[in-house]
């Protein structure tokens, strides 16, 4: 007769079938939460600083496609700058339309 190995997470039944025990395997922990900002990037599509925005737009796009593979400290890293370039894109379309309001209010007709 042949000797088994028994490790101690398989068993061996009366027939001679071996089986796992599910209780040793790890639960895993859920992942974190996701952040890629796309509704705020999505907003600032509608600020005149276009090329910025777009930017911003697809930075939030990688993000959730690197959450989507289980890349997490990618999808963080690629959400944290679509947050950046957002922030800026809100800003500088603040500053056009600003800028914008205030040749038109002084010039002279």
């Amino acid at each position: 007769m042949a000797l088994r190995v028994l490790t101690s997470d398989v068993k061996s039944s009366l027939n001679g079938s071996t089986f796992l025990y599910h209780s040793s395997i790890e639960e895993q922990e859920p992942p974190p939460p996701l952040r890629s900002y796309l509704c705020l990037t999505i907003f600032t599509c509608f600020c005149p600083a276009y090329p910025i925005n777009i930017v911003a737009l697809v930075f939030s796009i990688m993000s959730r496609n690197s959450y989507d593979r289980g890349d997490y400290d990618g999808s963080r890293r690629l959400g944290r700058n679509a947050l950046y370039v957002a922030v800026a894109s809100i800003i500088i379309g603040l500053l056009v339309i600003a800028i914008l309001c205030a040749v038109q209010f002084t010039s002279d007709f």
